[in-house]
Order: C-alpha cells, then structure tokens, then sequence
C-alpha cells in the first residue's frame, strides 16, 4: 500500500514555534538531547521503518517504508514539499523533519523500529536526525550513514559483522560495520532509546543481501520514485 501527498511547506505542524535561525535551532536540539534514552530496544521487532529523503532542485520527497520480518514492503508513505529550514551543517533535520513526520501519520502501523539514511549520535552535537526523529515519535532509532559526519575510525576486518568504534572528541559516538565481506563499510551511530550494539545487530539484520539496509533501500526508491513522479 503506498501514500503520496503533498506538503504545502506547514512545519508549524510539528513545533509550535519552528526555527527561523540557526540560534532557535540549536536551542531546540539542546532541549531535545536532554531526552535521548538508550534502550529498551524491542527483544523482537516485527516492523521495520526506513526514512530516507530526495531533493529535485527546490523540492523534496520524504519517504517512510514499512518492513515486515521478512523484510517485504507492507506499506508506504511519501510525502512531497519544500525543505522547512535553510541549509546550515549540523541543523540538517529541521529541513526535511515537517515532511517526514507527515508521512508518518499517513501509515496505517506505527514500525517497531526506525532506521535512517544518516546520523544518530554520530553528530556534531550528538543529535543527528535519528535522534530528532526519535525523541519527537518516542520510536527506537538508529542511523546507518555511507559516509562520516565526525569522528575516525580504523578500518574494519574484511568479513560481514567486524566493526571498529567511531570516536569523537575522545567519544565513542558510532561504529564502522561492515555489512558484506570486502564491500566499504558503513556507519552506524544509535538514536533513541537505543544501544549501538544493539543497532549494529540491526543493520546486519537489515543488510541480508546488500550493503545498507532493505530499510533503506527501499524508502531511496520510493522518494526517488514520487520526485520523477512529479517532473513528468
């Protein structure tokens, strides 16, 4: 089952008071760190929710794609706007956040669990938009990035499942997992109510066949899908 529909750019919707500067902004990070949880994570989830979000020139898609045990799609819901904030590193989820919550509250099943196409501790301020999205649903999250936001790492053994720790500022924010032997691997960091251990356990769940996340892949498809949608 998909959903497709459109934003006309409200984000009041989900603040009362959305930023307009990058100094609201933060405060509101600052605010909602303070209720990060680490754990309980669901002993067996059931559902699976891949975010994952497309820009065409001034527009965007946000897609949110539900994933059964056995990891076939049992439902989707895109959503199509405009970015609700202006491009300012380490503030990126105020931009997409509006649309994304939206297509939350299209599906007819909230998911166990939510997997996102970036960062969740492995931030700059420790609140990537795995962190943001799960404090404001109070929904386990985690991300699962291509690339590094912060931190080094040392490459990971060549076999699936070895990971060495991401560090930051002398914290361990994330991990770097190899999901497929000899294949690059990719970066992990927990969310809300979370553990890394838990979240790599989760990626390597997710990543029966290919690189990232069935979670992921499927909510790339789905944005990607609805953005040549409405070029046509």
């Amino acid at each position: 089952m998909t959903r497709i529909t459109a934003l006309d750019n409200r984000p009041n919707l989900w603040c009362v008071d959305w930023p307009q500067t990058p100094t609201e902004a933060y405060a509101i990070q600052d605010a909602l760190r303070a209720k990060l949880l680490d754990g309980p994570v669901p002993q067996a989830p059931t559902s699976f929710a891949g975010v994952d979000v497309a820009y065409a020139e001034d527009r965007l898609a946000a897609a949110v794609v539900v994933l059964g045990p056995d990891l076939s799609v049992r439902e989707t819901a895109v959503v199509v706007g405009e970015p609700a904030f202006p491009y300012v590193p380490g503030l990126f989820a105020f931009r997409e956040l509006p649309a994304v919550l939206e297509a939350f509250d299209l599906l007819t099943e909230q998911p166990d669990v939510v997997v996102c196409d970036g960062q969740g501790r492995a931030h700059p301020r420790r609140f990537g938009l795995a962190c943001h999205l799960g404090v404001l649903r109070d929904r386990p999250t985690l991300g699962v990035g291509k690339t590094r936001l912060v931190g080094e790492a040392d490459e990971p053994g060549e076999r699936r499942g070895e990971r060495s720790a991401l560090i930051d500022r002398g914290e361990e924010v994330g991990a770097l997992l190899r999901t497929r032997d000899g294949i690059k691997p990719v970066y992990v960091s927990a969310g809300h109510r979370m553990d890394l251990d838990t979240a790599c356990a989760l990626t390597l769940l997710l990543t029966p066949r290919y690189r990232l996340p069935e979670t992921t892949r499927a909510a790339d498809q789905a944005c990607r899908a609805a953005l040549a949608e409405i070029s046509l």
